[in-house]
């Protein structure tokens, strides 16, 4: 019996050692996992690599790829794709975990050039694959990769993947192919949170802010499910570019119930949210309630205040920001010398340009440029203001910008030289084309060379070209009410006319007398004869306002052009006759008319 187990034992032996091995190998393996796991500093990292190597690991994908990993969640992408480089079969996680750090990192055309070596090789992408170089198509707004990655994603039988799907939203949606990413989302028979919230980004980002709109109610409606930060932050936005106050504040209940309203995130919006909307009182509520606010809502509120033509108090808050030790950013500066350009304040914006680059080591573009252009013009310092215009390189969007900011200067204060060489500028380079004629044609009319005149706008007729007609729109219960300069079809249009007959009647009590120069600015609605001059779309919204919206609300008017002259000062005397508060926001700011007068002081 005794030589028949030392036998057994014998022939056991052998198992026994190996299972032991295993046991110790994967005992080790394990260990290797952990430590690389709780790695937190290049440090251990280095350590623990060389043991992994020492140990005989290294050539373990599992074990290589936790490795990868580690080095792509400390940031180091160049010992991460070193590591992937000598990796005798690196699979599907290997070649998605390097790509996921390029991408993080900034680096997407590197994540793509990689996608295309997997292809190339025997590993086959899986949905995380996807989902991560369809994320560097969106980074590059890449559409034409965008699109052969959709062609693989079908061929793949990924086509109903959640995640992947969502990403392709989200991909067209920055490509801005709205369209393409609304049949994705169609097309889904799963979505969550993420392929909803990609939805309403793609049409918020791409000017369509009511269909953003329509697809939070219908997420609302049909989930019931809590929404998460980034959508709720969407559809804020989606309410500012809209100036939907009503639906804004709709959605800040929605805020408030889901608790994200502390979200620096989602408060910034609302600051920016209530700033476009006109109601910086209650932006500046908002921000009082951020405890530590970063420079995105401090930016939102200087920018808000400015176009406010509260000056002052955005330089205020500048200061504020500054003494907190709260860097600021380009965009911050933009709002700082709008706040100078419409306050007067050219001195104080001079400084402040020049202490961008000196003292925060922001170097000044051509937005930066366009503002002190506009603050020089507006102040009157045209000549100053066309040389420095002459002297900036920008490419053509910027440029059409600073040489239109340039000509409403130039024709504020009739300098009819600088008009006649921007308008010609303009319409040369194929910019702001409509605008640089109408504004021309205006200038010769009122030097009264009328020869001039008619030739400029035989060229229009003959080029097809046309100036943007006047359009205003004033939201009443959660329900958008557009009107266009002259339109006699308008809702309620008899009640209208008839209280704009008594406005009229009881301005002229006042003294007041409508502006008949025949002089049409830039982007001011062409009419020119006071029964025409009654019908711009600001009046007709305005009108309608007055006859829908209870006493003691404020009126509340968007714009797509520039208030004229003539309404401007109409505005203010209505504003006292009916001892309303109205608001109105045109293309360049805010005028808050109040007993007679205006916010902007008449300097915009």
């Amino acid at each position: 019996m005794k030589k028949l187990l030392n036998q057994n034992l014998l022939f056991a032996l052998p198992s026994m050692l190996l299972s032991r091995q295993n046991k110790l190998y994967f005992h080790t393996k394990t260990g290797f996992i952990e430590q690389l796991q709780r790695c937190n500093n290049v440090i251990s990292m280095t350590s623990t690599h060389a043991s992994v190597m020492k140990s005989g690991f290294l050539n373990d994908t599992f074990t290589a790829n936790h490795l990868m990993n580690c080095y792509v969640r400390l940031q180091e992408t160049m010992n991460a794709h070193q590591l992937f480089d000598e990796m005798i079969e690196p699979n599907v996680v290997s070649y998605t975990s390097l790509m996921a750090g390029y991408v993080n990192m900034g680096q997407p055309k590197i994540a793509m050039c990689l996608f295309q070596k997997m292809n190339g090789s025997l590993v086959s992408p899986n949905e995380f694959t996807f989902a991560t170089v369809i994320n560097a198509c969106s980074i590059l707004a890449d559409l034409r990769t965008g699109k052969k990655v959709h062609a693989h994603v079908e061929v793949s039988g990924l086509r109903d993947n959640l995640v992947v799907c969502s990403s392709l939203v989200d991909m067209y949606g920055k490509c801005n192919d709205v369209d393409r990413a609304r049949r994705v989302f169609d097309s889904m028979g799963c979505r969550n949170v993420v392929s909803w919230t990609s939805m309403i980004v793609a049409y918020a980002q791409n000017a369509q802010g009511d269909e953003a709109l329509n697809i939070f109610r219908e997420f609302n409606y049909l989930l019931g499910d809590r929404p998460n930060q980034f959508m709720l932050a969407s559809v804020i936005n989606a309410c500012a570019s809209l100036g939907k106050l009503v639906s804004g504040k709709v959605t800040h209940g929605a805020v408030i119930r889901c608790g994200d309203d502390s979200n620096d995130v989602v408060a910034s919006a609302l600051v920016d949210m209530y700033t476009k909307c006109g109601d910086v009182s209650y932006s500046d509520k908002v921000f009082q309630r951020i405890s530590n606010p970063s420079v995105i809502p401090y930016t939102s509120m200087i920018v808000g205040a400015a176009k406010y033509g509260l000056g002052r108090l955005s330089l205020g808050l500048f200061e504020e920001m500054i003494a907190r030790r709260i860097k600021p950013n380009d965009v911050t500066f933009v709002g700082v010398l709008h706040a100078c350009s419409h306050s007067g304040l050219v001195d104080e914006g001079l400084k402040h340009l020049n202490s961008m680059y000196e003292i925060y080591g922001i170097k000044p573009d051509a937005k930066h440029y366009t503002c002190v252009v506009d603050m020089l013009g507006r102040s009157g310092r045209l000549d100053e203001a066309y040389q420095l215009a002459k002297s900036i390189q920008v490419d053509a969007n910027a440029g059409a910008l600073l040489w239109g900011t340039l000509l409403s200067a130039s024709r504020l204060h009739g300098r009819v030289d600088i008009v006649v060489e921007v308008s010609k500028k303009l319409i040369e380079s194929n910019q702001q084309v409509a605008v640089a004629y109408v504004t021309l044609s205006n200038t010769y009319a009122l030097a009264g060379d009328w020869e001039n005149v008619h030739s400029i706008r035989s060229e229009m007729k003959r080029t097809g070209v046309y100036k943007e007609p006047g359009c205003s729109w004033v939201e009443i219960k959660d329900k958008t009410y557009v009107f266009y300069a002259g339109d006699k079809s308008i809702e309620r249009g008899s009640e209208v006319w008839s209280l704009l007959r008594k406005l009229e009647q009881e301005m002229k009590k006042r003294g007041y007398v409508g502006e008949n120069t025949g002089l049409v600015f830039v982007d001011v609605e062409e009419e020119a004869k006071e029964e025409i001059l009654s019908m711009h779309s600001e009046r007709l919204a305005l009108a309608f306002g007055l006859i829908s919206i209870p006493k003691g609300v404020t009126i509340r008017i968007m714009k797509n052009l520039r208030m004229c002259k003539d309404c401007h000062e109409a505005f203010k005397q209505i504003s006292d006759i009916v001892e309303r508060d109205i608001v109105v926001r045109d293309v360049n700011r805010f005028h808050h008319f109040k007993n007679g007068s205006c916010t902007c002081r008449d300097f915009w």
